[in-house]
């Protein structure tokens, strides 16, 4: 969190030197801070800096892809003459122990179409979950612990 303040700043600086107060400049000087906070990585202990930066991307890019692949499927579905559909809430048994993953994980698939995520336990170890289309439990726990919680995860932890 320090290097990503510190990353701010070298943008702020940078708009400020170039005397160019725009949101492109400012994306620009925070690309630029940092390239050169990865130069310097070994001395201020940003190695994971750069890594979880990724990481988040591509959790950020897989969400998208699995929102436009989730909203295809729903719109199949829907219209469809004869819907054969089987609805119904399902357990997941979270690896995720942290408030921030797990409310991550909650809506992530909360705003997935076609689930939705309904409680959590006292205990904060299973999640509730009701899909348009709970014909195979077992694969959709499969995909969440393979996607969405193995990503928030790897780019959380």
């Amino acid at each position: 969190m320090t290097l990503y303040l510190i990353n701010l700043v070298l943008a702020l600086v940078w708009v400020v030197v170039t005397g160019s107060f725009t949101l492109i400049n400012l994306v620009f000087g925070f690309i630029l801070g940092a390239c050169a906070l990865y130069l310097i990585r070994e001395q201020v202990g940003g190695a994971g800096y750069m890594q979880r930066g990724f990481l988040i991307t591509k959790l950020l890019l897989f969400f998208l892809l699995e929102l436009m692949k989730s909203a295809w499927r729903v719109a199949i579905l829907v219209l469809k003459p004869k819907m054969n559909l089987k609805p119904g809430i399902f357990a997941y048994h979270l690896r995720a122990d942290r408030d921030f993953e797990i409310t991550l994980l909650a809506n992530m698939i909360t705003l997935t179409p076609g689930t939705l995520s309904v409680d959590v336990s006292e205990d904060r170890s299973t999640l509730y979950v009701h899909a348009i289309d709970c014909s195979d439990p077992e694969g959709n726990r499969r995909d969440i612990a393979t996607g969405f919680e193995r990503m928030i995860l790897e780019a959380f932890r």
